[in-house]
């Protein structure tokens, strides 16, 4: 999608083109918001606590339009979902930025040029277990246009409702407080000052949300699937909050109520790639394929690099079925996004034996 930002600079805006290339895996491990402090590294380098997530992508921005004025460098900056900035790089035109050591959570990246915000996604980061590090691409590409050229009928982008809640500097600080708590693993402490921020606003879907994810880490899941709830009361629009919970159910095994909240995540965000995925894998687990299929094919449409690994999962899935001419088919077109795979060439051996002339 194309946004026009009108108020970049006189006679310019910036329109972002995002392309968002997520190898993303293990999408069951729970999410832990928790982040802990960023430390400058060398260069466009920066490390993030001690986990076990890289975050990077390059920057390219089209500057056919921008005229002598051009900007010569641009700023990276990456928050937690409730503000705070976690760390920042600076990065020219062209070159990768990236962030070490990330552990679980979401994070939203913001592009900025001379200290005004441009634009801004959200990015989900879950590792897998016993396994190295998990490498999330997220290329950022970005194109001047002269104002007032083609740009009828358009609008500038603004943060997503679900993105923002208005609080008082008291709850502000409170919210902030329970995340650096909860960055030193202090858990009671940091579920006491978001209990403190909900009797003062009980309608803060994010501080809800937060709670669960605090409970998530201290496997308090009964705590956790209430405050998902209250978060959803609160906001029924809140996506987040029917993802965490469709997630936690996932992880206790209880697929039916999984489905049914990640049938709402879906029709709240039916772009989500990650929610798809789930969605479809909820399915598998109660053996309804043909309703997995759909949703899995979804996620492989909307995020082709990120969820090249569905093609994996589909094809033992028409595999087992019996159909390995579609096994064969989806072997090659996860091919197709990983190229450089370990194991090509025995997928190249299946496809060769079982594909269709």
């Amino acid at each position: 999608m194309l946004y026009q930002f009108s108020d970049y600079r006189p006679g310019h805006d910036l329109r972002p083109r995002l392309c968002f290339n997520a190898f993303i895996i293990a999408a069951l491990v729970l999410s832990a918001a928790a982040l802990g402090r960023a430390q400058r590294g060398g260069g466009s380098i920066l490390t993030l606590g001690s986990g076990k997530n890289i975050l990077e992508g390059d920057l390219k921005v089209d500057e056919s339009l921008a005229g002598p004025d051009k900007p010569l460098s641009y700023t990276i900056v990456l928050y937690l979902p409730g503000g705070t900035v976690v760390g920042r790089t600076t990065v020219s035109n062209g070159q990768r930025y990236r962030f070490l050591d990330l552990i679980d959570g979401e994070y939203d990246v913001a592009v900025e040029v001379e200290n005004r915000e441009i634009t801004r996604s959200r990015v989900r980061l879950y590792s897998q277990p016993n396994i190295g590090k998990t490498d999330v691409r997220f290329d950022i590409e970005l194109g001047f246009r002269a104002k007032g050229v083609g740009n009828k009928g358009m609008k500038p982008a603004t943060v997503s409702a679900e993105d923002s809640y208005s609080r008082s500097d008291s709850n502000e600080k409170l919210f902030n407080t329970a995340h650096k708590f909860t960055d030193e693993k202090k858990y009671d402490q940091a579920i006491s000052s978001l209990r403190q921020l909900l009797d003062s606003d009980a309608k803060d879907f994010q501080a809800w949300t937060e709670l669960g994810t605090v409970y998530l880490l201290k496997e308090s899941y009964s705590d956790a699937e209430k405050s998902y709830l209250s978060a959803i009361d609160a906001r029924p629009s809140f996506f987040l909050a029917d993802f965490d919970l469709g997630r936690l159910y996932l992880v206790q095994n209880k697929f039916d109520k999984a489905i049914e909240v990640l049938k709402r995540a879906v029709e709240i965000k039916p772009e989500s790639a990650d929610a798809n995925q789930l969605l479809g894998e909820a399915y598998l687990q109660v053996k309804k394929g043909s309703a997995a299929v759909g949703y899995l094919n979804e996620a492989v449409r909307l995020d082709p690099k990120g969820k090249a690994d569905v093609h994996l999962r589909l094809a033992l899935l028409y595999n087992n079925a019996g159909m390995k001419a579609k096994a064969a088919t989806e072997y090659e077109e996860f091919l197709k996004q990983r190229p450089d795979y370990k194991d090509r060439k025995k997928l190249e051996q299946y496809i060769a034996d079982n594909k269709k002339p």
